[in-house]
């Protein structure tokens, strides 16, 4: 993306936590290897429940680096934040110590908040639901942090001292890209100059699980939870729920190139939409996400025939692939054929908020490494899904620009357009 001044905003920093191995590496050899991450919920009993897979994180926040303070402050998907945070720092070279803190900010998206802190303070000050009066000097001391989910933003600027823009963006599933693509604006217009962006969620508890069981939305096949995520396929019947983070240091293109930084990707093009339709419903059409993604296109001044790879928003919900296969063929035309596609939600489930950020990961490092990851467990064709869903193995193909899309309950349909600078005009 770039602004009137010329601003280019690339990524040069990638921290992830994800189901299957905490950390870049691990994420992308689950990936690549195309294996799940998917297993029965062990966080609780999930026996009196529909839909009793997900997609968990073995997650030790002390082995991490958190200490014992912070981790008593801080929600579990808190946790994952700042963990990721600062990976990616790490990752990025730059030392942020050095750097301007009014022109450094963060943005950071989730859809569901402190869901896991509530959920067990709720338990604790109520004797697990038998009192009706609750005591609260049973809570932590920091319960008001899991109340607002502005705390995540708030821990992350702490943790690497800025003091500029910081945001919490939650507009449900698309909550990971819009949060990029937000702070991607700030440093294309001018009112920042590195941002600590992404996304975190971790809604593994009884209540995200009891709301998605009402609506059916979640997978009943819990005898095989390995298998149970089936983007695309034939047979699926819902998704698995997950939990995760990815966070990325973006920068202007021409300060990264002058301190020599590994530059991933630039987000090249970026625009969300809503259907004003429904809440959970999407029209099978597929308009609103073709629109995003015209748009995106068009900022990033790449004809549809330009895209490499399309990181699916692939949920696994008979209605969503549906819409989706027919926004990329109303958007990209005759390509939409050709060009491969997949979803990793058939190995890291679905982390709600989270998700976008991780996809994005997935997406430049798919870029970095050449190769387009697998649809897991796809196995029956869907004559309704007929692109190129990538079944099974990953796949070696050279990728320059890569789609990235994302669909939220509330209607949002968000789509981001990461390319090589060198493959755009200035």
């Amino acid at each position: 993306m770039s602004g009137r001044n010329g601003r280019r905003v690339v990524i040069t920093g990638i921290g992830v936590t994800a189901p299957g191995g905490v950390g870049a590496k691990n994420f992308w050899s689950l990936l690549s290897d195309g294996r799940t991450a998917t297993r029965r919920i062990s966080f609780f009993d999930p026996s009196p429940f529909r839909s009793q897979v997900a997609a968990e994180v073995d997650f030790d926040a002390e082995l991490l680096g958190l200490g014992a303070q912070e981790i008593r402050r801080m929600d579990r998907a808190a946790q994952f934040a700042v963990v990721t945070a600062r990976e990616a720092v790490a990752d990025s070279g730059l030392e942020f110590t050095s750097l301007d803190p009014h022109r450094t900010g963060v943005t950071i998206g989730s859809a569901v908040g402190a869901t896991m802190g509530l959920d067990q303070e709720y338990r604790t000050v109520s004797d697990s639901g038998r009192l009706d009066l609750v005591d609260h000097e049973y809570a932590v001391p920091h319960l008001y942090n899991y109340l607002v989910p502005s705390s995540f933003a708030a821990e992350v600027a702490w943790s690497v001292g800025a003091e500029g823009p910081t945001t919490v963006v939650s507009t449900g599933c698309t909550s990971g890209l819009d949060a990029v693509g937000y702070a991607a604006e700030l440093i294309r217009e001018g009112s920042a100059d590195v941002m600590v962006a992404g996304a975190t969620d971790a809604p593994i508890s009884p209540i995200t699980v009891a709301c998605f069981d009402a609506i059916k939305a979640t997978t009943p096949r819990n005898d095989d939870p390995e298998h149970a995520s089936r983007p695309f396929d034939g047979t699926r019947n819902g998704f698995v729920l997950g939990e995760g983070s990815a966070v990325f240091v973006l920068e202007e293109l021409d300060s990264a190139r002058r301190r020599g930084a590994h530059v991933y990707a630039e987000i090249a093009g970026y625009a969300t939409r809503s259907n004003a339709f429904h809440m959970t419903g999407l029209r099978p059409d597929g308009r609103e996400m073709a629109e995003a993604i015209r748009v995106a296109l068009d900022e990033a001044r790449l004809a549809p025939e330009a895209i490499d790879y399309i990181n699916a928003h692939g949920s696994g919900t008979k209605q969503n692939d549906r819409h989706e296969t027919a926004a990329f063929k109303r958007s990209l035309g005759e390509h939409a054929y050709s060009v491969p596609v997949s979803s990793i939600k058939s190995m890291v489930g679905h982390s709600l908020g989270a998700i976008g950020s991780i996809e994005i990961a997935a997406s430049a490092l798919a870029m970095e490494h050449h190769v387009v990851p697998p649809t897991a467990n796809l196995h029956t064709p869907d004559p309704e899904c007929d692109l190129d869903y990538v079944p099974l193995t990953a796949r070696d193909w050279r990728t320059d620009a890569v789609l990235s899309v994302g669909s939220g309950f509330g209607g949002f349909q968000s789509a981001m357009v990461l390319a090589r600078p060198d493959r755009r005009t200035a």
